[in-house]
């Protein structure tokens, strides 16, 4: 595991790389807006990943280095994300580019632009809480590239039944929350779900290219 500053159009970016010895992929992913890198789902991407080829890239987005509490806004951090880009292609590799939340509508955002091999979105906001009708679908309809998108059955932010049609697949995550967090009266244990998660992203990630 390594970690470097990359100087951005928006401040100083963050990545800390968990490298596959034989790597055929990067995965560039983002935190979300309430919180960072210590995400249950992102901790156990870059804990698997490289075990399958696939070198992972977490990345802490200019005003969570800063140590501000609140995101910038969705532009601000498009140009973070376009920031970092260099450095997490520098490799040479097809780099999914990837993100939970609001990371997840950036890597939509950017896709096409930044030449990425697919799009890894988790808990995709669909919607803000309580609000369907302010839908962002089309930021996920338009990510131009093959997208996986990882959503818990009882995200807030958007249900799975709630998606629409489109070319991307799908996984929901039964009883979790926004964070994948399940209850304890579930019928799978939080192991079962983050496991859930690591295996469909595994899956489709040996399925590109």
């Amino acid at each position: 595991m390594t970690t470097e500053i990359i100087g951005t159009d928006a401040g100083d970016a963050r990545i800390t790389w968990h490298p596959a010895n034989k790597a055929r992929l990067v995965l560039a992913v983002s935190h979300g807006a309430g919180g960072g890198i210590e995400a249950r789902d992102l901790r156990a991407l870059a804990q698997t990943l490289p075990g399958h080829g696939v070198s992972v890239a977490l990345v802490e987005q200019p005003w969570r280095v800063a140590g501000k509490k609140v995101a910038s806004p969705p532009k601000t951090l498009d140009v973070g994300w376009r920031g970092i880009w260099p450095a997490v292609a520098g490799p040479g590799l097809p780099v999914i580019s990837g993100g939970r939340s609001a990371g997840a509508r950036v890597a939509c955002r950017t896709a096409v632009e930044l030449g990425a091999a697919a799009v890894l979105a988790l808990s995709f906001p669909l919607h803000p809480p309580g609000r369907p009708e302010k839908s962002r679908a089309h930021e996920l309809l338009g990510s131009g590239m093959p997208t996986l998108v990882v959503q818990g059955g009882n995200d807030p932010f958007g249900k799975p039944e709630e998606f629409p049609e489109g070319a991307y697949e799908l996984v929901e995550v039964p009883y979790g929350d926004h964070g994948f967090a399940v209850p304890k009266k579930a019928d799978l244990t939080q192991e079962q779900a983050v496991t859930l998660i690591t295996d469909a992203v595994v899956k489709w990630a040996g399925s590109l290219g």
